[in-house]
């Protein structure tokens, strides 16, 4: 194959739901096909330039992956609401942009679960799936309950997370494809576990704004030749200069034999990318 050479700002990689998922690498202007890269030599290196994805002035630092001090300081996306929606406050009136709340937050969001590193809960966008599960390398996914907004979904997250994990443990998620859930069963424990709190916020928020899913699993499989038994992690701020012969591509990481790299991470970084 012909040698692949590219430079430029890079955002998260986009996968398309395929068996498995087709990854592509937006560097630049670019969207580049990375799935052809398995078995490849891949060089990543970071060139110290970092431009803000909202603003485009060069910044020191990334914050909230991609932005800039400033923005992050100012931006609705960056608040910390959004990793905790529960604490949403565009109902007080203090939101740092409503105009983009009311897009992004007031909203049918979708409950699920996920097995990427065993079972866990989530919330996300209906429009983000099933680009979120992919993002975050499930390799099993159910939408359980269709919420009005992300402040709801939150307060149902909080009240499921009591029963079963909110996180995934990266190294778990690269070391392997998880056990098999019945994620049917699963929800219907979760769900009997938290029913007398779904009823008080559906009391609270009415019986539209919390209503059940009666949806099939989503199976999903990623381009992996080898796992990894112990993952280590590459900080490009660290160490500018990643090589080595790609194993595989799951969620946001890419599997090299020489360390494994987390590409959202680094969001408005500017790297020179080679394969060959």
């Amino acid at each position: 194959m012909e040698p692949i050479q590219g430079q430029g700002s890079i955002n998260k990689l986009v996968g398309v739901h395929d068996s498995p998922v087709r990854y592509s690498l937006p560097i630049g202007d670019h969207l580049v096909p990375m799935n052809e890269w398995l078995g490849r030599t891949v060089r990543l290196e970071s060139l110290g330039l970092i431009h803000c994805s909202h603003c485009g002035r060069r910044t020191k630092k990334s914050y909230s992956q991609g932005y800039c001090y400033p923005c992050m300081t100012k931006l609705a996306r960056c608040d910390t609401c959004i990793m905790s929606p529960e604490k949403c406050h565009y109902h007080l009136g203090t939101c740092r942009e409503p105009i983009w709340g009311e897009q992004f937050c007031m909203t049918d969001h979708i409950v699920y679960l996920a097995n990427s590193s065993g079972l866990k809960v989530g919330i996300t966008r209906s429009s983000q799936i099933p680009t979120r599960w992919i993002d975050q390398g499930a390799s099993q996914a159910l939408p359980i309950l269709r919420v009005a907004t992300r402040q709801q979904s939150g307060l149902v997250e909080d009240l499921l997370r009591a029963q079963v994990a909110d996180k995934t443990n990266w190294r778990a998620l690269l070391r392997g494809v998880p056990d098999p859930v019945d994620m049917l069963a699963a929800r219907d424990r979760l769900l009997e576990g938290a029913q007398e709190g779904i009823l008080a916020l559906q009391g609270r928020f009415g019986l539209q704004a919390i209503q059940p899913l009666d949806a099939e699993v989503v199976d999903i499989s990623y381009p992996v030749l080898e796992y990894s038994a112990k993952p280590q992690s590459v900080n490009l701020d660290k160490q500018p200069v990643l090589e080595g012969t790609l194993l595989g591509i799951k969620g946001q990481y890419l599997l090299l034999d020489s360390g494994v790299i987390n590409i959202r991470k680094y969001t408005s970084y500017t790297l020179s990318v080679s394969v060959y």
